[in-house]
């Protein structure tokens, strides 16, 4: 017997839920790629996504997900054999390292772990031992949707130019960016990218890069460049350019719709939200933990991300027979354990297009999950969700 019927419900981190109006809003004949229609559609993209990194900097929009973006950071500023250095707090930095490895660059891992944010103070210290300049580039991830940490990216930019560093401060916001704070400009960050499947609820398939003049003046000499991620190629005088060819029409409708979904909400209401949700999960996480075999992954309160919780699981008890129970019995999708948490942890987003009815519901098939499959956990973990909310969302 199962209480499964109706809609599959989704609380992994990417792709997330998407809302019906950007659903509604790709359902609609193709364009003509060559008209003003379009060109004013990828105009007013490119403005508004400016605002979302908060830069004055131009940005690119690429078809391609948050791994391709990676890369198109990577091949617009760097060279083979440049050096760059990850910043590691679980599986996202480490693996844009090896993205850059596989180009031609020489990578340095400052290690970290996946229970912990960077340490800005560990960053100065091997920037001002790096004397000779041999680091051309910092890459870190805003928020690791493995461990579920957010980096301070403020605090890291302070203590990259305190170091009195000319490397180029790279930052990954794909699951920060909408949900959670992001100060391109003001935080001293040279390129940012993200994507479109998590905080930005539109299909995978679109990417987005915003770099400053720092990285343009690296970008004019950089080795790596191809035709495709190329930003001299995508600044010609063609509407084509933008896209290297034919533009992805209904995904950037889709796109459209959700940003004004987004600004029609505000942006800082946007925040709050995600910060009163993941904290709402974290009241019931904690209280779980009591039963001794459930617990968060990332040990620092101000360390946990908003957009997404890794549960650590113990005692030898299986998070996948969790999940399984979740999805086929209730048709609830978490996220698993991935990077060093994979068959350790399982996963709960909250980014995006969510609300407290869907993180409740989340919390409470989780908590049928884990009274039906007996494993030990402290009771009511979605009432004290329920009690947190109440009492910081005002009358």
């Amino acid at each position: 017997m199962t209480v499964r019927a109706g809609r599959e419900f989704l609380a992994t981190p990417g792709p997330t839920t998407m809302p019906d109006e950007v659903l509604r809003a790709m359902h609609r004949p193709a364009l003509d790629i060559y008209s003003e229609q379009m060109v004013n559609l990828t105009d007013g993209l490119l403005c508004d996504l400016s605002k979302l990194f908060a830069t004055k900097s131009r940005p690119y929009i690429y078809i391609a997900n948050g791994h391709g973006a990676w890369e198109a950071v990577l091949s617009n500023v760097l060279s083979r054999g440049d050096k760059v250095l990850v910043l590691e707090s679980g599986l996202f930095a480490r693996a844009w390292g090896n993205a850059a490895s596989a180009m031609g660059a020489e990578v340095e891992v400052l290690k970290g772990d996946s229970r912990r944010a960077v340490q800005p103070e560990e960053v100065e210290t091997r920037l001002r031992a790096d004397t000779p300049h041999t680091i051309k580039a910092i890459l870190v991830a805003q928020v690791d949707t493995a461990s579920g940490v957010v980096n301070d990216i403020e605090a890291i930019g302070k203590a990259v130019r305190a170091a009195g560093h000319p490397a180029l401060y790279m930052v990954d916001t794909v699951a920060s960016l909408g949900c959670m704070p992001f100060e391109m400009d003001r935080w001293g960050v040279d390129v940012a990218m993200s994507g479109s499947q998590k905080g930005m609820m539109t299909p995978p398939g679109l990417s987005f890069v915003a770099a400053n003049e720092r990285a343009r003046a690296a970008h004019r000499s950089a080795g790596m460049r191809t035709p495709y991620w190329d930003w001299t190629e995508r600044d010609g005088a063609e509407h084509y350019h933008r896209y290297a060819g034919t533009a992805p029409v209904h995904l950037l409708f889709a796109l459209r719709q959700a940003i004004d979904t987004l600004f029609e909400e505000g942006l800082t209401n946007a925040f709050r939200r995600h910060q009163l949700l993941a904290e709402a999960v974290r009241r019931a996480v904690t209280t779980w933990g009591e039963g001794g075999v459930l617990g968060l992954n990332i040990a620092e309160p101000c360390q946990r991300s908003n957009t997404v919780t890794a549960v650590l699981v113990g005692s030898g008890y299986d998070p996948a027979k969790l999940q399984q129970y979740c999805n086929e019995k209730c048709g609830l999708v978490l996220g698993i354990g991935i990077g060093d948490l994979q068959g350790l942890s399982f996963r709960i987003a909250h980014m995006g297009h969510v609300n407290a009815p869907m993180i409740l519901g989340t919390l409470g098939v989780i908590e049928v999950a884990l009274n039906a499959l007996r494993i030990p956990h402290g009771k009511g973990g979605t009432e004290a969700a329920i009690t947190y909310l109440g009492g910081a969302v005002s009358a």
